[in-house]
């Protein structure tokens, strides 16, 4: 299974967003998965609130039609509405493997910032398989919860895709990578986050935020980093090898001899 990676800075408005998209296509080309960061759909300098769609507004059509176009699976990040008029940040599937949606399960509520007074958490994990390989997802400061890894692991995830729009700060970029090493490791899958690219280096300006500062990567069952971008935009490519994750789990079962077993508090 082939993933390519999509790191951009995207804008305030959807439709520009859609075409930055449509202009990184056909550097992805010949990936069974494209995927693209948290808030693509629209930055985190505007208020998610207003720019929420269902999965059949003008955005999810868009990407259907980007993923039939290219004829690959498109994962990317939006803003769908919730219950209650607090949306719900949202991982969108969708192309030949068929679709999923997954909402953010942990809430940025860090740091001073408490993301869960304007989004609604997300109530489940989810699976899709693609090629052949099952895929979970995760978004942004759900790095942090190696539950989830382990849980997907546990489900037959061979690798789990994390879009984010990490911002930037001391010590920050240190933390995205050691997360994501440490998150292949606890759960031996693959580790596949696309980051939103740092705005100065995207030629955009640095905005509200937060926004990101780049550095997507992609990491294997044993930890090794495998590929890391820059700051600036870029697409790049990696294989996901199913065996090489039987291969850790068999020499490395932190799976199998855990003696914890973690389950969903909803």
């Amino acid at each position: 299974m082939r993933i390519a990676v999509v790191q951009l800075c995207s804008s305030e408005v959807p439709s520009e967003n859609l075409a930055l998209m449509r202009a990184s296509m056909p550097d992805a080309s010949g990936a069974d998965l494209v995927v693209f960061p948290e808030a693509t759909m629209a930055s985190f300098s505007t208020r998610s609130a207003d720019v929420a769609e269902p999965l059949d507004g003008p955005f999810a059509q868009g990407v259907r039609a980007l993923a039939s176009e290219f004829g690959t699976t498109i994962a990317v990040g939006m803003f769908t509405p919730g219950p209650d008029g607090r949306p719900l940040n949202t991982c969108f599937v969708t192309g030949p493997a068929g679709e999923a949606s997954y909402d953010k399960l942990h809430l940025f509520d860090a740091w001073g910032f408490v993301e869960s007074e304007v989004m609604t958490p997300g109530r489940a994990p989810v699976l899709i398989d693609i090629a052949g390989v099952k895929v979970g997802i995760a978004i942004c400061f759900d790095l942090r919860f190696g539950e989830l890894f382990k849980h997907y692991a546990r489900e037959g995830a061979d690798v789990v895709i994390v879009p984010a729009s990490w911002q930037s700060g001391p010590g920050k970029v240190d933390q995205w990578r050691l997360l994501a090493q440490a998150r292949a490791l606890d759960a031996t899958v693959f580790v596949v986050g696309a980051g939103q690219s740092e705005p100065t280096a995207s030629g955009r300006p640095a905005g509200s935020g937060p926004l990101g500062m780049g550095h997507s990567l992609a990491v294997g069952p044993d930890g090794t980093i495998l590929h890391e971008a820059g700051e600036e935009p870029c697409v790049f490519t990696v294989d996901i090898d199913p065996d090489a994750v039987a291969s850790i789990r068999e020499r490395l079962p932190v799976l199998a001899v855990s003696r914890f077993s973690v389950h969903l508090d909803r």
